[in-house]
């Protein structure tokens, strides 16, 4: 077993086992790193960490044209839920399963908002599927944490944001790779504006491959 995993640019990703289709904080439309469109995009569920913009990003036009099933915070599951999409609430410490395997949400230390509106608390998201566990840290900070929750959940593949500003830069993003000990991390949310880090070379934790992917890059992992 294994998936597919393809760079949507930014936090965006989408993972596949060849039968269901799992979208993570589709960001397309005014990404500007982008090389998809919302309507290349066909899942059956959409996971989302949090509610900025860059992270909400498409997901109700795409929950719609796919009629996909939305996991999120109990705030977001209530926005996108208000526009007749499916919707699976969760928050941290919870399990849901799913047709795919299963989601679980993590903390992260950051912030929530979608056109002014409170979404709940920010998380990271764990997604299971082709039986292959995939963290998603969302928008964070380092915290000690990590450590704890890559015992838990022994993720094969941990996407990562190095970009600073927002979110952890590097040298922060590499501890943050050394505490959770995945397989495979995934460098993400740099480069897309001229604000974030351009260069991902600083973030070089030991003990893991380090995958770079390009936006629209697809890869491989059994």
């Amino acid at each position: 077993m294994g998936i597919n995993l393809t760079f949507l640019g930014h936090a965006g990703f989408l993972l596949s086992d060849g039968k269901h289709t799992v979208a993570i904080d589709p960001f397309l439309t005014d990404n500007p790193v982008a090389t998809m469109t919302p309507e290349d995009v066909h899942c059956q569920a959409i996971v989302v960490t949090h509610g900025h913009a860059d992270h909400m990003g498409d997901t109700v036009a795409i929950a719609k044209a796919n009629n996909a099933t939305v996991f999120g915070a109990n705030e977001i599951a209530e926005c996108v839920g208000s526009q007749g999409i499916t919707t699976e609430p969760g928050n941290p410490g919870g399990k849901i399963a799913a047709e795919f395997g299963w989601v679980a949400f993590t903390q992260a230390f950051h912030s929530s908002s979608y056109n002014g509106q409170y979404m709940g608390m920010p998380c990271g998201a764990m997604v299971h599927l082709g039986g292959v566990t995939v963290y998603h840290l969302g928008d964070t900070t380092l915290f000690g944490d990590m450590k704890l929750i890559g015992e838990i959940y022994q993720p094969d593949i941990a996407l990562i944001p190095i970009g600073d500003r927002f979110t952890m830069g590097p040298e922060l993003a590499t501890r943050a790779a050394e505490l959770v000990k995945p397989k495979v991390a995934v460098p993400m949310h740099y480069r897309t504006w001229p604000l974030l880090l351009q260069d991902p070379s600083g973030f070089t934790p030991k003990g893991m491959e380090v995958k770079v992917l390009e936006p629209g890059e697809t890869w491989q992992y059994q």
